[in-house]
Formats: C-alpha cells, sequence, structure tokens
C-alpha cells in the first residue's frame, strides 16, 4: 500500500490484531461465533499482508493475483453460508473488496474505477458508523449476562466476548476504509 508508512504500520499491526482474535474466536464454545470466525481471522491477516507499506515490501504480481484468488474464494463462502446467516452478506461484500484491491494492485495501478471505489466507502463508512452505535450496548449485555465463578466475580471466556468481537469487525471496517481511500 502506498500512504504515510507509520500509518500503514499501525493498519498491519492492527489488521494482524483483528486476525489473531478471529483465531481464538475458533475455539469458542459459542457455535454463531466460530462459525464466523475463520472468515473474520483471514480478513484480518489479509488485510495485514495488504496494508505492508510498499516501501517494505513490494509483492510480485503474482502475489496479489494469488490473494485475488483467495479472496474470491472467502466472497464464494460466503455467499454460500449468507443462506443461513445474513451476517455473511457483509463478508461477501469485505471479501470481494478485498478481491477488487489485489486485483488493482495485480494490474500495476493504485486506484481503480472511482464508481466501484465509491460505492465500497460509502458502504464501509455505514458499516463503521452502524457497528459503533451497537458496541456501547453490546458491551453493557455482556457484562450483565456474565456467569459469576464460587467467588462471586463474573467470569466470561476471552473468545466469547461479544463486545471484542465487534471492537474487531469495527476496527478490520476502519481497515478497510483507511486501504480504500490510499486507492
Amino acid at each position: 500500500m502506498h500512504g504515510p508508512v507509520p500509518a500503514l504500520w499501525l493498519l498491519v499491526a492492527l489488521c494482524a490484531a483483528t486476525g489473531a482474535y478471529g483465531l481464538l474466536r475458533m475455539r469458542s464454545s459459542v457455535e454463531a461465533q466460530r462459525r464466523t470466525a475463520g472468515g473474520e481471522a483471514l480478513m484480518g491477516f489479509g488485510m495485514a499482508a495488504m496494508a505492508v507499506p510498499a516501501a517494505a515490501l513490494s509483492p510480485p504480481r503474482w502475489a496479489w493475483l494469488a490473494g485475488a484468488v483467495v479472496f474470491g474464494a472467502a466472497a464464494l463462502q460466503a455467499l454460500w453460508a449468507a443462506r443461513a446467516d445474513r451476517l455473511h452478506l457483509h463478508h461477501l461484500v469485505g471479501a470481494s473488496a478485498m478481491v477488487y484491491m489485489a486485483a488493482v494492485m495485480a494490474g500495476g495501478t493504485h486506484s481503480g474505477p472511482p464508481v466501484l471505489t465509491g460505492t465500497l466507502l460509502a458502504y464501509f463508512t455505514g458499516y463503521v458508523l452502524w457497528t459503533g452505535t451497537r458496541l456501547v450496548p453490546v458491551a453493557v449485555a455482556a457484562t450483565e449476562g456474565a456467569s459469576r465463578n464460587t467467588r462471586g466475580a463474573r467470569t466470561v471466556q476471552l473468545a466469547d466476548r461479544p463486545e471484542l468481537a465487534c471492537a474487531c469487525r469495527l476496527s478490520m471496517g476502519i481497515g478497510m476504509l483507511a486501504m480504500l481511500l490510499t486507492m
């Protein structure tokens, strides 16, 4: 990616952290968490790899094409999974945006069709605002619904924290906005 190098490294760290939390959520005791966690981990790590500053690493064309293929497969999987859970529609848009960005980078240009870029920017702006408004009520509900241990303290497994999952989705949405703005 092109842009201020320190900001890009922060984006790499943020996306890698959300990918790592996605891997942790794959061990959750809550089935719904496990179903979405793998795709979110892939998205986080893929975004981290894509955000590496061009000054540090300039991948060859085939690497961008491979990324487009991987995220194309993820988009198809999200499309299939969306039949049962509409949350996967967001995964479909996210994976499609990654295909788009990888294809643009494989083409050697750093800007795609303005209408498509603008549409994705509008979608992710709306998603970030919507997810941000959901974050506060989720945090309150998670604290109230936590179980108590033998000493009366509340315990919640780290992988089962809905507010952390929501914060990771918010972070990835902001990261996607940052990546699209550099195109």
